[in-house]
């Protein structure tokens, strides 16, 4: 069973940034495809950025395409959300997510959610004005 935990969230600034980690355990990492995902209070959880298994590929939400930096070390089976230029709107709960069959399936980093069979518990993300 594939286990995540994110860490890195808190509380910063509007223009300041925010480095998220989500570490893995169980399973083969280098064969999942990543991704983070946030719901802010009210709304419905949305896609922010995915990565793939292979080649590196990489896929953002209109809203941080430019500000977010989504990563993974094969090696610590750590994926990454550097976020800069944060904004109050990016308050929000953020998920990090495993596709644990992506090698079998696709070398796509992809959005939708249902793609997703593995979910952390989620860090807070603040961003005061």
């Amino acid at each position: 069973q594939v286990q995540l935990v994110e860490s890195g969230g808190g509380l910063v600034q509007a223009g300041g940034s925010l480095s998220l980690s989500c570490a893995a355990s169980g399973g083969t990492f280098e064969r999942f495809a990543m991704g983070w995902f946030r719901q802010a209070p009210g709304k419905e959880r949305e896609f922010v950025a995915a990565i793939s298994w292979s080649l590196g590929r990489t896929l953002y939400s209109d809203p941080v395409k430019g500000r977010f930096t989504i990563s993974r070390d094969n090696a610590k089976n750590t994926v990454y959300l550097q976020m800069n230029s944060l904004k109050p709107e990016d308050t929000a709960v953020y998920y990090c997510a495993a596709d644990t069959m992506a090698y079998y399936r696709t070398t796509n980093a992809r959005a939708g959610s249902r793609h997703y069979d593995s979910w952390g518990q989620g860090t807070q993300v603040t961003v005061s004005s």
